[in-house]
């Protein structure tokens, strides 16, 4: 059995796609997920499967986008390799909070950050399937406009990044 972590996109946030964790619980237990947990209301599940990732992550979208009656991205991460997303952070004295990873579920291009610019003193920096970035202002605050597939994405702070890797620990 592998422990994965699924990060929801626009699930719970802002008023618009409400799902209670419960209800997500349920779900993926109904999908035969095994040790089913969350953490915080916005869409990161934690379970084990034998299944295959590519697989699962479809099985979950599909799923979910049953439910809530329309598309819900899933980015999905084993175990291990979320914890190496954490470990690659490319800004380890900055803030954890002013750290955030945008995660796709395909490896995104060499060349996507060729010729971009962030407005605000922003940095940006290319992983495999996750884009980091370090707002020195804060999120909130800023108008960078990461250069990923809208709806394709969802984004976590290092500080929740952090817990869920704890929590697949467990």
């Amino acid at each position: 059995m592998t422990v994965f972590i699924a990060l929801l996109r626009a699930v719970n946030v802002g008023g618009t796609g409400i799902l209670p964790m419960k209800v997500l619980s349920a779900h993926c237990a109904g999908l035969g997920f095994e040790r089913v947990r969350t953490y915080i209301q916005s869409g990161n599940v934690v379970f084990e499967s034998a299944g295959d990732e590519g697989e699962l992550r479809r099985l979950l979208a599909n799923s979910l986008a049953d439910l809530m009656g329309k598309p819900v991205g899933v980015a999905l991460r084993s175990a291990p390799a979320l914890a190496a997303v954490l470990d690659a952070n490319p800004f380890p004295d900055a803030p954890p909070a002013q750290v955030a990873v945008a995660f796709h579920h395909a490896l995104l291009p060499r060349t996507l950050l060729d010729g971009f610019t962030a407005p605000g003193g922003e940095e940006v920096r290319l992983g495999q399937r996750e884009l980091y970035a370090y707002y020195p202002n804060g999120m909130g605050r800023s108008r960078l406009k990461l250069p990923l597939p809208p709806g394709e994405i969802t984004v976590r702070n290092i500080n929740t990044v952090s817990k869920l890797v704890a929590l697949a620990g467990d």
